[in-house]
């Protein structure tokens, strides 16, 4: 198998309410790939055949070692990620709220490093297969029987009003009241369950959407239309929100970027 990189989209519809895309990553002459990711709302549980995670962090491949599965939360920071040697990777994307359908009884409001989501066989199978089409069917498959439907109407309204176009700007105080909860409350709800506060998941999905629109839908358009579609003040508060996530100019970033596949996946190379 030659080196690929494919993001494709669950097929069956109830999976699809709640993981955005997988991907499949298969680099099998890597020596050493270096890269980061950028903040955003989603989460993801990445499986690697034959890996292990060393104390720094990075990934190591070894052969006949046991596959390695890590779980990644909402992410408010730059993340770094290092890969050492063969990469052989499959990557689920949740929705925010979409792991809980599957996975009970875990915290992931942080990283998890030391479960498995998938069993020895499951792995074996999903390793071994080349085709695409396949692989999105049985992902679908071992997830479906995984299913169990998770509530929680306090997040799932927030995420409906914070993802309408006319509600992005909502104060933490405005939208519990709107929610009919009070401000300490919907802020430990938020924190125990995504690990970030309202405010900050807000920011990432305006920082995300003003993204998508530059990236992928309208790439003429200049930061100063852009800042103003998405309710920043002004540039200046636009350029800010980059620095915080990106530690980049909203240009610098854009242009040392990579967009990989066909869907959001946008890291920085090094």
């Amino acid at each position: 198998m030659s080196e690929i990189f494919k993001t494709f989209k669950p097929q069956n519809s109830l999976i699809a309410k709640y993981i955005d895309y997988y991907y499949l990553d298969f680099k099998p002459k890597n020596v050493l790939r270096e890269f980061e990711c950028y903040p955003h709302f989603n989460n993801t549980i990445s499986l690697y055949k034959s890996h292990k995670r060393l104390n720094d962090g990075s990934i190591l491949f070894e052969d006949n070692s046991c596959p390695l599965q890590i779980f990644t939360p909402i992410r408010d920071k730059i993340l770094p990620i290092k890969q050492k040697g063969k990469i052989h990777r499959i990557v689920i994307v949740f929705q925010p709220l979409g792991v809980q359908q599957f996975f009970k009884d875990l915290d992931f409001s942080g990283y998890l490093i030391d479960f498995n989501f998938f069993n020895q066989r499951e792995l074996t199978s999903l390793f071994e297969i080349e085709d695409i089409f396949k692989l999105r069917e049985m992902l679908d498959s071992f997830l479906l029987k995984r299913y169990e439907n998770y509530e929680n109407i306090i997040l799932e309204n927030s995420m409906t009003c914070i993802f309408s176009n006319d509600e992005y700007l909502l104060s933490t105080e405005a939208l519990a009241l709107k929610l009919n909860v009070s401000r300490r409350h919907l802020n430990r709800v938020f924190n125990q369950v995504f690990g970030v506060s309202v405010k900050k998941f807000q920011k990432i999905v305006v920082f995300r959407k003003l993204l998508n629109r530059k990236l992928f839908e309208n790439p003429e358009k200049t930061f100063t239309s852009l800042a103003h579609e998405f309710y920043y003040s002004d540039q200046s508060h636009l350029i800010k929100t980059f620095q915080e996530f990106t530690l980049k100019s909203p240009k610098k970033f854009i242009d040392e970027g990579t967009h990989l596949g066909n869907e959001d996946t946008f890291w920085k190379i090094l």
